[in-house]
């Protein structure tokens, strides 16, 4: 099955697990799929760098996993093939911990034999997201001054992956 379109997951919604007193091992989620960002650390970690470039959400959104990834990658090459991988710091400040799910209704001829509707609608999981607050920091640059420039086109192009318009503070 394809992945929907993050539209239909934007919206924050309340964190929710299943909490269930008669039988205490369903009161967490099963299946589970793995984050797909796993770096969140990218560049010279230990050079000392000047200036701090941050991308910051404008509204309270969630975000997925698979954006967050994209996001990262783009602006990690770009970096890399711009400044050269011992020339800026990069971090992903985020951790995708909330558990998408979707209850996937049966349709077509003979659904309803096997269909249950709305009766456990908990849903099944189906992916991860980040759930950002207005004004939340997403990822940190860290750059000389004379590469300010590059660094804000490189958030700029991450910013294009994310489903929230962010802006770009310097310090």
């Amino acid at each position: 099955m394809a992945l929907r379109p993050g539209r239909t997951v934007r919206k924050l919604e309340r964190p929710y697990t299943r909490i269930s007193k008669k039988k205490p091992r369903k009161s967490y989620i099963v299946g589970v799929p793995y984050s797909r960002i796993h770096i969140f650390e990218m560049g010279n970690r230990n050079k000392e760098f000047d200036t701090n470039v941050w991308l910051v959400a404008e509204k309270s959104v969630q975000i997925r996993d698979n954006a967050l990834e994209s996001a990262r990658v783009v602006s990690n090459k770009f970096l890399e093939r711009e400044l050269g991988s011992d020339n800026y710091f990069m971090k992903v400040l985020v951790f995708p911990h909330h558990v998408l799910r979707e209850h996937a209704l049966a349709t077509g001829a003979g659904a309803d034999r096997f269909s249950s509707g709305m009766r456990h609608s908990f849903g099944k999981p189906s992916g991860r997201a980040v759930q950002i607050r207005k004004g939340q920091e997403i990822f940190v640059l860290k750059v000389d001054k004379k590469d300010i420039a590059v660094a804000r086109k490189a958030l700029k192009r991450a910013d294009s992956k994310l489903s929230t318009t962010c802006r770009i503070k310097v310090e």
